[in-house]
């Protein structure tokens, strides 16, 4: 007698400024909300504990299941240096270099009253993380150094991966050098995209323009796997 799959819980994503009456799980966005064939609804946060759940749940594939336990090591090594440092770098510069930019574009949605009061309430809770967490002590020139060599240390991967991989031209090569992607490859590929749709990153973004390589990594698994989306490179 052949067994009934569970049914896929239908899932909500939630973006975070603009979510009212919304608070996020872990005090981060963007988040899910994920509701069980019972009608039970579920919050979750942070990427990592996401990407977790919704393997557990069948509902996306472990692309790291096969993946060697030093590999795996890299794997998370990447992920937290984007995901613990350059987060907070990339956040200092929009939101306190180019706190009108980023207020505009992330609140446009509400009265100029009201961008000028969330905005304030936003840039006040941004400003005291990044102080508790570190990087509000340093200063510019001391954020764009550590910025630079993250994504020059990210470049290198990258430049290592393709010149190992196979000669199918157009197809994406990953930052481990493997012949499948990684979750570190969803890691870097988010940021990269990041970094090139934000207006008030300027700095990231010429850095980031500046190593072909990165650019070339994005192209090719934005036209495999996102081609219905605008490019953006």
């Amino acid at each position: 007698m052949s067994q009934t799959k569970p049914q896929q819980p239908q899932i909500t994503l939630y973006r975070g400024w603009l979510d009212r009456g919304k608070r996020p799980p872990k005090g981060k966005i963007p988040y899910l909300e994920l509701q069980t064939e019972g009608g039970e609804v579920e919050q979750i946060g942070d990427s990592t504990l996401i990407v977790k759940d919704l393997i557990e749940r069948g509902v996306i594939p472990n692309i790291n299941a096969e993946v060697s336990p030093v590999l795996q090591a890299q794997d998370l090594a990447i992920r937290a240096l984007l995901e613990e440092k350059l987060y907070f770098y990339h956040t200092w510069e929009r939101w306190t270099q180019n706190y009108y930019t980023m207020r505009e574009h992330v609140l446009q949605a509400l009265s100029y009253p009201m961008r000028v009061f969330i905005g304030l309430i936003i840039y006040r809770k941004t400003t005291a993380t990044l102080n508790g967490q570190g990087t509000g002590h340093y200063s510019g020139e001391e954020i764009a150094s550590f910025r630079k060599e993250i994504w020059e240390s990210i470049n290198a991967l990258l430049t290592e991966s393709k010149s190992k991989a196979s000669r199918d031209e157009g197809k994406p090569f990953w930052v481990l050098g493997g012949e499948r992607p990684t979750e570190a490859d969803t890691t870097v590929f988010g940021f990269v995209v990041s970094v090139l749709i934000c207006a008030a990153a300027p700095d990231s973004q010429e850095v980031v323009r500046g190593f072909p390589v990165v650019l070339e990594y994005a192209s090719r698994i934005h036209d495999e796997y996102f081609p219905d989306y605008e490019k953006c490179l």
